[in-house]
């Protein structure tokens, strides 16, 4: 990642096609969100898992091979595939293993560990990333290939929880009729669309981060020590997100989390400096506290049967709504600024975000 805007604009593609690749990935996660959820609802999630991980391999080797966006295009398709197997599933099991010991209130706890270990990772791959692309800036890619091969043999030796097993015996259609009652509750509804719209908001945040750099002069050496540092703050914060929730409650959590997050896209569209950096930090840190926090409320109205497809709903709901403005903000960047992408950003996400959560706010 910390090099991955650089490596395109090796390959001759711009700031457009960088977004339009984005968003291919996004429209095949879309296409195939829906059904891997079903699928790990009924298979179970420790297959989707699996196949989802050799999907996720292959993407990354035909990335470290291709050089132009046509096979860009297609890696992007096999990952998007991948990663919508995997997605949705992840959480399901996790919660569904913690109520089987009645330990679901710990969810936010331990999601929140796990976003941590993932920033943390990426953190450890930042400097690492950064240091492989002073060979070549394909040599990351190589690397990933094995990186991404491990998921494999963890997805392997994963278990689900007995109570789980029923869900073999239901049908697309009535899993789909389960997820229609449940999304028609006000509260879930809120949820989703809340946890939809911030999680389509940070993705959007990240693809802005490296052209932030570039333009506020930061030396291309100090771009893997700045995105290990961002990952970090991510991962702190995820560690404590269920105490800041708990410490907060339901209402003021999701206000900070709308209000800073707005203010974040707003502030970096107003100064792009050296000292601006300060507020990717920020939105970083409430990046950590969003993830699990909003997880956890969908999982709080969700019945088991149906849990990997309700996340996978909300999966889906992310890569629409990035799909739909990933390119439009990719033009704003070429064609006017970036300080115009991130005001426009900004203040859709708070207009979508307000609109989502109030019926989440009028229940609590």
């Amino acid at each position: 990642m910390p090099i991955v805007v650089l490596f395109y604009h090796n390959n001759g593609l711009s700031m457009s096609q960088i977004f339009i690749l984005k968003s291919v990935y996004s429209v095949a996660m879309v296409v195939f969100e829906l059904p891997s959820g079903y699928l790990s609802d009924v298979w179970g999630c420790r297959r989707t898992l699996i196949f989802g991980s050799l999907m996720g391999t292959l993407g990354i080797l035909i990335y470290s091979i291709s050089s132009d966006f046509a096979s860009f295009a297609v890696a992007e398709v096999i990952l998007g595939i991948g990663f919508s197997f995997v997605s949705g599933a992840d959480s399901a099991l996790l919660y569904d293993s913690l109520k089987a010991e009645n330990r679901e209130k710990e969810y936010i706890k331990f999601e929140g560990q796990i976003t941590s270990v993932g920033n943390f990772a990426e953190a450890l791959a930042g400097v690492a990333g950064g240091l492989l692309a002073t060979i070549s800036l394909r040599t990351p890619y190589y690397f990933q290939i094995f990186i991404a091969a491990i998921a494999i043999p963890a997805a392997f030796f994963l278990k689900e929880p007995r109570h789980v097993q029923e869900k073999v015996h239901l049908k697309m259609k009535e899993i789909l009729a389960i997820v229609k009652l449940t999304y028609q509750q006000p509260e879930m509804r809120s949820a989703i669309l809340i946890s939809s719209f911030t999680g389509a908001a940070t993705l959007t945040y990240a693809w802005f981060v490296q052209p932030y750099f570039e333009e506020a002069g930061v030396p291309v050496a100090i771009f893997g020590i700045l995105w290990t540092m961002l990952n970090l703050s991510t991962g702190i914060f995820s560690i404590f997100s269920y105490r800041i929730e708990r410490w907060m409650g339901r209402r003021n959590t999701l206000l900070l989390i709308v209000f800073l997050l707005t203010l974040g896209f707003i502030l970096t569209s107003v100064e792009i400096s050296l000292a601006g950096i300060a507020i990717l930090f920020g939105f970083y840190m409430v990046r950590g506290l969003a993830t699990p926090v909003l997880k956890d409320y969908i999982n709080q109205y969700t019945d088991s049967k149906v849990r990997a497809t309700i996340l996978s709903v909300r999966n889906f709901e992310i890569r629409i709504i990035f799909a739909a403005i990933g390119p439009v903000l990719g033009y704003l960047t070429d064609a006017f600024s970036l300080q115009t992408a991130l005001l426009v950003a900004g203040i859709s996400y708070f207009v979508a975000a307000m609109a989502s959560v109030w019926p989440l706010l009028k229940s609590t």
